[in-house]
């Protein structure tokens, strides 16, 4: 069954009370995303409660185009700030030995560069990082909890860490929000565009990313955690 108006409701409240808590602490919270479909849920959501709390977006220097003008098109509909992040390290600095970019012969190294390291100073400047993971997306996922501590003595909220692809699917309906443009061409987790392919239909709609390699995450959702 597709979740009920009132089952989204209440998961929504959690999440109200949650970030007014925050505010009332004073704390300086903010938000990143990557503007693919499952993440919209969250950014209206934060749009609706608090459209104060930036949103970090790290611009790669490999996402696809759709996705840059995409992630424009949703700030200005839901009325939310974006920052754009650019790695510190530039590209012709981003070879191996061979000359080849990273992303081809060592793609932990490549999200080290292009996503985790962009990142630590916004970690070093507020106290709630909020981002959207949600359990069901993979098994490191699913361990994670509502709060975990970050780097630099922040703290990662999980607001959509119990919500299932149903849910989000039900929120995204009801609330008419825009799919990525790449999903009607078969694109269900869209990353950078040398390590996103589409999906094959076997496992979850992450399995699409960094096919054929050893390797799950970018780094934010591993790196960034402290146990």
């Amino acid at each position: 069954m597709v979740a009920a108006a009132d089952d989204l409701d209440a998961a929504i409240e959690p999440i109200r009370a949650k970030l007014a808590a925050y505010r009332a602490a004073g704390k300086r919270m903010f938000a990143t995303s990557s503007f693919q479909s499952h993440s919209l849920p969250l950014l209206h959501i934060l749009s609706r409660l608090d459209n104060s709390i930036p949103v970090y977006f790290t611009n790669t220097g490999f996402l696809f185009p759709e996705t840059l003008a995409f992630a424009d098109s949703i700030a200005e509909e839901y009325g939310i700030r974006i920052i754009g992040l650019k790695p510190l390290v530039p590209k012709i600095h981003q070879l191996d030995h061979h000359g080849h970019l990273y992303f081809a012969s060592d793609p932990d190294y490549c999200c080290f560069l292009n996503k985790v390291q962009p990142l630590e100073p916004v970690l070093m400047s507020h106290d709630v990082w909020i981002n959207g993971i949600r359990g069901d997306q993979n098994d490191n996922r699913k361990a994670m909890r509502e709060e975990e501590r970050a780097p630099h003595g922040t703290l990662r909220y999980h607001p959509m860490l119990n919500w299932t692809a149903r849910m989000i699917h039900a929120y995204s309906k009801r609330y008419g929000l825009r799919p990525h443009p790449l999903e009607a061409a078969g694109y269900l987790s869209i990353g950078c565009e040398p390590c996103t392919t589409k999906f094959l239909g076997d496992g979850n709609e992450r399995n699409s990313r960094w096919f054929g390699m050893n390797k799950t995450e970018c780094g934010l959702h591993t790196e960034l955690v402290q146990k």
